[in-house]
């Protein structure tokens, strides 16, 4: 009984101490168009919108190499609401008081230029500016890019 006992409490500890090690992987928390934009009006942080298709082999590396980077995460979570945004599901869109289907709201984001998936927009709404980024970019690349972001959107912070 006693090496029974002392068996399942070893078992316990072991447990116990792994988990310990154990390390929860964080995710970047995607918001959709409707919610996500609204909300980084509201709280007057950066709008990051990866618009990307199914289909998008590029789109689907920069989910995998660059968005489960844990640095990458920890900026995104700092200073920006993400939103993932592919304009081929047929889901409708608000831009204020209209309602738009994908292709329009994407039309409207790269002014009518759009330039192919994987591209990241970056809405600053202290200057009310949209920026576009077209391309795969691996972690370091973006974590820059996030940080050049970030730091006009902190200097239009300071101006005003």
């Amino acid at each position: 009984m006693k090496m029974k006992r002392g068996i399942i409490a070893t078992v316990f500890l072991i447990s116990l101490t792994l988990l310990s090690f154990t390390t929860s992987k964080q995710e970047v928390a995607w918001e959709h168009w409707n919610e996500g934009f609204q909300k980084a009006k509201a709280e007057n942080k950066i709008a990051l919108i990866d618009t990307y298709t199914a289909w998008c082999g590029w789109c689907k590396k920069m989910d995998r190499d660059t968005y489960e980077d844990q640095a990458i995460i920890d900026k995104i979570g700092k200073n920006f609401v993400p939103i993932k945004f592919n304009p081929e599901l047929g889901d409708k869109y608000q831009i204020g008081d209209t309602t738009v289907d994908g292709r329009t709201l994407l039309g409207a984001l790269s002014k009518g230029k759009s330039s192919g998936y994987p591209t990241t927009f970056f809405y600053l709404p202290k200057q009310n500016q949209m920026l576009q980024y077209p391309g795969y970019m691996d972690a370091q690349k973006f974590g820059n890019l996030l940080d050049r972001i970030a730091e006009m959107h902190e200097g239009a912070s300071s101006a005003n």
